[in-house]
């Protein structure tokens, strides 16, 4: 990421995001010829198109935010690129290369422990809460393991799209997996890949629950707090941040539990002192010296949570590097940069929102 400039001043009272469009056309970088049919849409969002006969395509109503533009059509190598939408956008024309197929002769090795990685895999996968359940992964041969008996950390690629049905949230999730890692030890969970959103056909019954499970999904969610960071109402959007002090613990021998001394303070944090503006449009910062220690009180704590303060939903925030950035999406832009413990930590794909999103209006 290139250098950023920081501005440490108040946020303004947000203002409602725009739909914009964004438009191009794609074309055979051999020949410059039109492609047509070519799927052309954002990845982790639900906004998407093909490509016209002339190779021209328009993708509407997409909401302000960072995205990867991802063209794909069979017979072609895939394309992507980073955009930042704060207005409609008419892209320059995309040429994308046709594959030369080559048949070489492939030795298959069996993994005779597929199906317990792969049990390992799906669990922290779709993750362990109700929402889980009514998850199911309809295609697992495409994924692949491999596990660290010494240092007890499961690997996991896919060679294809992952297809999730979620009949939870509504959402038939194609998520392309590019990096997994689930340490054993330290407890620590990694992964990031490109998602694409369709919704699932239902009764309008089943549409109203899948809202109400979006919303549901969403309250209390990173992406909720991020936007409300944006926005400055931290308090009327039932959010309250404190701060958590960690020191190692010099009794600490290994495992889970008890790696740190920790230090509530509870005076609470204003807006300003963890989040910063950027010189990027569209793009923000959270920083802290110390762990963020994110409450929300509109949704009640289940029952045995460890929380600190057990009667809040509650979430950790670590960071790994100088600055967590984000967009008007509420969505880390450098996800290596942040740490995630509690409530978002325990968030997995069975929660996962589409990045353009929008909950329903309150009344």
């Amino acid at each position: 990421m290139k250098t950023t400039f920081f501005f440490f001043a108040l946020f303004l009272p947000f203002i409602a995001l725009g739909q914009y469009h964004i438009s191009g056309r794609v074309l055979n970088l051999a020949d410059k010829k039109p492609v047509a049919s070519a799927s052309v849409f954002l990845s982790n969002a639900t906004a998407g198109t093909k490509t016209n006969d002339d190779g021209t395509y328009t993708i509407s109503n997409v909401r302000g935010g960072q995205y990867d533009l991802v063209v794909s059509i069979v017979g072609y190598g895939s394309y992507q690129q980073t955009i930042m939408v704060t207005k409609d956008i008419n892209l320059p024309d995309i040429e994308i290369i046709p594959k030369s197929i080559e048949l070489r002769e492939v030795k298959i090795r069996p993994d005779p422990k597929w199906a317990q990685h792969y049990d390992m895999f799906r669990r922290e996968f779709l993750g362990y809460s109700d929402n889980a359940g009514q998850c199911k992964i309809l295609n697992p041969k495409v994924i692949g393991f491999s596990y660290d008996d010494v240092g007890r950390e499961l690997t996991a690629n896919s060679s294809d799209f992952i297809e999730v049905e979620n009949k939870a949230l509504g959402y038939k999730v194609k998520y392309l997996l590019s990096k997994f890692t689930k340490n054993y030890y330290t407890g620590l969970l990694y992964y990031e890949g490109q998602a694409l959103f369709e919704n699932l056909n239902g009764k309008e019954s089943q549409k109203r629950r899948w809202q109400k499970n979006r919303q549901d999904a969403y309250n209390g969610s990173s992406m909720h707090f991020l936007r409300t960071v944006i926005a400055g109402q931290l308090q009327s959007e039932g959010f309250k941040v404190l701060r958590l002090v960690r020191k190692p613990n010099p009794e600490y021998v290994g495992g889970l539990n008890n790696k740190y001394v920790e230090t509530l303070v509870t005076a609470p944090l204003a807006i300003n002192d963890f989040g910063r503006l950027t010189d990027q449009k569209g793009q923000y910062a959270i920083t802290f010296k110390d762990c963020l220690y994110v409450m929300y009180n509109k949704k009640p704590a289940a029952k045995g949570e460890s929380e600190i303060i057990p009667q809040y939903i509650t979430s950790i925030v670590s960071f790994e590097e100088p600055y967590a950035f984000f967009d008007n999406n509420g969505i880390i832009i450098n996800p290596q940069s942040i740490v995630f413990e509690g409530q978002w930590g325990k968030s997995r794909i069975a929660e996962l929102l589409p990045v353009d999103y929008e909950p329903l209006v309150q009344k």
